[in-house]
């Protein structure tokens, strides 16, 4: 999709706060720092539009960015590492739960992972996570242009079988800096609000 308008129109902590227009919406889940703003900049194809931070546990709202007045791209505050308290941490557990298995217009969630490592704990526990609520989800392994070439296809089938993807699920190596990957994650994208419009 060309993206010829977009605009950050809700910061939100509860269903209350979330867009009533019902358009369907698309979540980006990742722990900290592994590259949901460069990513959704990417594809938005906006150079800074969603803001970048060096400061784990930064973004602690759940950000609508709403595309062309027919999607929304939804931020979703990063997971593990960010250095809050306990009580601050089930907070964000807790409205993003809610915001996960309540959202009727949510089409799917996009999870990144970092391509130069293993799977944390963090990344499995949201993967079953995931996979226990039957939500789509389409995996991104980010920042694959730090890895050597030579290592990017072993290293896409290691994530594959550490995240036991079936066949009808997709892991898309991505990179910010060459953008490889973008048209796959914009037809999963593309394929998955399709999907909600038709169940709408």
């Amino acid at each position: 999709m060309k993206v010829t308008d977009v605009q950050l129109v809700m910061s939100a902590v509860s269903p209350a706060q979330y867009p009533t227009t019902g358009y369907p919406e698309i979540g980006f889940l990742g722990r900290s720092n592994v590259g949901k703003s460069s990513l959704t900049n990417v594809l938005i194809e906006r150079k800074d539009y969603a803001h970048t931070s060096g400061q784990p546990g930064k973004t602690q709202t759940l950000n609508f960015y709403e595309l062309n007045h027919k999607l929304y791209f939804v931020d979703v505050p990063g997971y593990g590492y960010a250095k809050v308290s306990k009580q601050a941490r089930e907070k964000w557990a807790e409205m993003i739960e809610t915001y996960l298995t309540q959202r009727s217009t949510l089409a799917g969630v996009v999870n990144l992972i970092d391509s130069r490592h293993a799977l944390s704990d963090y990344d499995r526990q949201m993967h079953d996570w995931l996979a226990y609520y039957q939500i789509p989800t389409l995996y991104v392994a980010t920042k694959m242009d730090k890895l050597a070439k030579s290592k990017v296809k072993a290293q896409a089938k290691d994530l594959q079988q550490q995240l036991h993807l079936t066949a009808d699920q997709s892991l898309v190596m991505f990179s910010a800096k060459t953008k490889q990957g973008a048209p796959e994650i914009w037809n999963w994208i593309t394929d998955q609000t399709k999907n909600q419009l038709q169940r709408s």
